[in-house]
């Protein structure tokens, strides 16, 4: 990361949503991998209001530059990784880690392990922050690993 600026983390600001609605589609369209069904489906980029009203979106700035955001969902019975995207050009710098030891965190807290339905592209860095294969699951944009922590 850049030695100018230190990594923070917080939770979102509802003003913040449509700012992480843009970071999530630069994010999902750098990958290249969905791209057609992104076009197609503009919905399957929205990140719902409730869901930072609730604490369950996390973000983490650079300086005063969002540098990308985790989208959690908790309840009594388990942690979810929702969503987790960083700016393209912060990709391998430990962005993505630290927002996921701090969601991890969280759970634990909670008594909680987190899952995450991972695109298989994903697995080795989920393997890296210490999540674990447990199954396949099914998305809109097609198969997937279910992992946990």
């Amino acid at each position: 990361m850049s030695g100018h600026a230190e990594l923070s983390i917080r939770l979102a600001l509802p003003e913040e949503r449509e700012a992480l609605e843009a970071l999530q589609r630069r994010a999902s369209l750098a990958l290249g991998e969905y791209n057609e069904q992104l076009e197609a489906e503009p919905d399957a980029i929205q990140l719902p209001m409730e869901q930072i009203e609730r604490g369950e979106v996390i973000v983490a700035e650079l300086g005063d530059c969002i540098a990308g955001f985790a989208a959690v969902i908790i309840d009594d019975f388990e942690a979810e990784l929702d969503g987790l995207f960083v700016e393209p050009d912060l990709w391998r710098r430990g962005v993505g880690a630290a927002l996921i030891d701090v969601a991890v965190h969280e759970a634990r807290r909670q008594g909680l392990s987190m899952t995450v339905i991972a695109n298989p592209s994903a697995q080795e860095f989920y393997e890296k922050c210490g999540f674990t294969v447990e199954g396949e699951a099914q998305t809109r944009f097609g198969p997937a690993l279910r992992m946990s922590r």
